[in-house]
């Protein structure tokens, strides 16, 4: 019996492992299906076919009742499907509460919205290239490009989403915002408006990689995480928490992505082969691509006047395109006291000043939101060629075109720190000092942590109050009287520097400063607060020839001119102006050696020198910054 009863339990227990073994032991749903009770829009996706057979992930967000709609289009390389669903709501409104979505204006505007990840990178299928060159550019040799992907996908858009009336728009920040250039390359018909804001123009001349030669070498985060993996799942990696430390220990910029295996992508390896203003650059630059196409599209161009990322881009497009608009009605510009993409954030303030107003919010609701209107659904339409705001007054403005100045007056750096619209005159005289590379100049006090958007320490860092390096020995600070009358400028500042260097290449940085009375009531932060209007560097061995470095003649006094970016500001009575010289603008810039080498980025220990700078103050070749002044 007993045997018996062993064998019973034995037989029942195959059984059952038997049973379970064709079960899978697990709670979750193969394929779950979200409840949409209460939700006022429609979630679509569609993997989207381009004329080579890859198909691009993209999310179309369709609102409850949508009927002859228009479509506001984004291409991202950010991820669509995190884009379209930041926050766990069923409201259109919140799931667009993120980067890149002028959620309310496009709500609001009962716009269908359609974001897509862009060819290579997370949902979309082929091959990623960091601005992909265009179709007939020597460096793309396929047929296909991030221009024929948007036409390719506004036209399967506007067959299969039917609640559209057939009118597409593209918008988009930054990278996103180099996409709505692109389309305009060639555009489908259906593409009727256009609007780059804070767009990546030029990568060389002023925005992301390089100002005038000068590297950005916070930047170097940025094509790890982009180009390592498809969805930016490999973070790039350090220890240090003070970036300053952790560059200075590397030496050159080179050597500091070596030790951070930035070699194995293929956009760094461009970077370094190409520090000059070559073809590489020229071939690529957007503006220069658009000065060549007729003028098919309405743009919007849109310019932050405190961009720390993009600040060259859409003022270069704009002197492409204008030229081009024999009525005045197809390219349009909005200058806005922002940082990098603030047009869609909160306007109140940039960093530390206060724009007494939401500046944002009134240009999305009096500009953005009737301009998408006009071309999208057909309304009547009344805004400017040119929207600026004009900081000072704090006021925006309507204008015909840009720059609004009709003339400039010469602001002359001159002995004894001063700075007037009268030159010194007289012999030549030197302001003088020493660049050590051992001790650059912060962009911002330290500690200098990565570049982030959590605080203004990186978004706003260019209204940062430059007292904190204006008594450095370093830097030289001209500063001119009290004001007694209103200074309006309107335009790009032009360096016109005489300097010389005791080594034989040089970074010149340059900036326009509104020094605030020792007193402001209400506000004491305020107070004698540094306020840079328009600053910029510019990489001495590029003085003659922007595409071919030469080294600088040794205690030599040469010139050399360069713009500042676009600024609409007034220096009120009771201010002063302020101009401040300086040769390192760490760890924002990789260091100049001082010693001319062929390549920066792989400088030597051994090549980092000392060098004394002379600026010349006085004389016949007195420097002064030429300002495009309102009278």
């Amino acid at each position: 019996m007993r045997a018996w009863v062993l064998g019973g339990v034995a037989l029942a227990a195959a059984v059952i492992g038997t049973s379970a073994a064709a079960q899978v032991y697990d709670e979750r749903p193969a394929h779950v299906v979200p409840a949409t009770t209460g939700w006022d829009y429609e979630r679509r996706t569609a993997e989207i076919p381009m004329r080579d057979g890859v198909t691009l992930h993209t999310v179309i967000l369709v609102p409850n009742g949508a009927h002859n709609a228009g479509i506001v289009l984004t291409r991202t390389p950010y991820n669509a499907d995190a884009l379209t669903s930041n926050v766990k709501s069923g409201r259109l409104i919140a799931a667009l509460d993120g980067y890149d979505n002028a959620a309310d204006v496009i709500v609001e505007g009962g716009y269908i919205r359609v974001i897509q990840d862009i060819r290579g990178k997370y949902g979309s299928q082929g091959t990623y290239v960091m601005n992909r060159p265009l179709v007939g550019n020597p460096l793309n040799p396929t047929k296909v490009d991030d221009s024929t992907d948007a036409y390719d996908t506004i036209d399967w858009l506007v067959k299969h989403v039917p609640e559209s009336n057939g009118r597409v728009g593209i918008i988009g920040i930054s990278y996103d915002g180099y996409e709505p250039l692109v389309a305009v390359v060639n555009p489908h018909p259906a593409l009727k408006v256009s609007v780059p804001m804070n767009p990546m123009v030029d990568g060389w001349r002023g925005d992301d990689w390089f100002h005038n030669g000068a590297f950005r070498q916070i930047n170097i985060p940025y094509p790890y995480e982009q180009e390592a993996t498809r969805d930016n799942s490999v973070s790039f990696m350090t220890n240090t928490y003070d970036n300053y430390d952790d560059f200075m220990r590397a030496g050159s910029a080179g050597e500091y992505s070596r030790e951070h295996g930035m070699e194995q992508v293929g956009f760094w390896r461009e970077l370094t082969s190409h520090p000059a203003y070559d073809s590489f650059w020229q071939s690529q630059a957007m503006d220069r691509i658009l000065a060549a196409q007729p003028l098919k599209v309405p743009v919007m161009l849109v310019d932050s006047l405190w961009d720390a990322e993009d600040i060259y881009g859409a003022p270069a497009v704009y002197r492409a395109l204008e030229p081009k608009d024999v009525n005045n009605d197809m390219v349009y510009l909005s200058i806005g006291p922002w940082y990098h993409g603030q047009a869609i954030d909160q306007g109140r303030h940039t960093g530390n000043i206060d724009w007494d107003q939401d500046a944002s919010k009134w240009w999305r609701y009096h500009v953005l939101a009737p301009f998408l209107a006009h071309y999208l659904k057909g309304a009547p339409m009344d805004v400017a060629p040119v929207t600026a705001f004009q900081s000072g007054t704090n006021q925006w403005q309507r204008l015909n075109a840009w720059p609004a100045a009709q003339s400039s007056a010469r602001l002359y750096l001159k002995p004894g720190m001063e700075l007037g619209f009268t030159p010194a005159g007289g012999a030549a005289q030197t302001a003088d000092y020493t660049s050590d590379p051992a001790h650059p100049v912060t962009y911002v006090p330290r500690p200098n942590f990565w570049a982030t958007y959590e605080d203004d320490h990186w978004k706003a860092w260019l209204t940062t109050d430059q007292r904190n390096v204006s008594t450095r020995p370093d830097v030289l600070s001209f500063t001119s009287p009290v004001l007694t009358a209103p200074v309006t400028v309107a335009g790009a500042p032009v360096v016109h520097l005489t300097a010389s260097t005791s080594g034989t290449d040089s970074d010149w940085v340059v900036k326009l400063i509104d020094v605030y009375p020792d007193e402001v009531p209400i506000d004491r932060q305020m107070a004698a607060y540094q306020f840079p209007v328009a600053m910029d560097i510019f990489r001495g061995r590029y003085r003659q020839s922007l595409a071919d470095a030469k080294p600088l003649r040794p205690n030599v006094p040469l010139a050399y001119s360069f713009d500042l970016p676009t600024t609409n500001h007034v220096f009120l009575p009771g201010h002063r102006i302020m101009v401040q010289v300086q040769s390192s603008w760490f760890p924002l810039y990789d260091r100049n050696p001082q010693t001319f080498v062929p390549n920066i980025f792989f400088a030597k220990p051994a090549d980092y020198v000392a060098a004394r700078q002379r600026v010349t103050v006085a004389g016949p070749q007195e420097s002064f910054i030429e300002l495009p002044v309102v009278q």
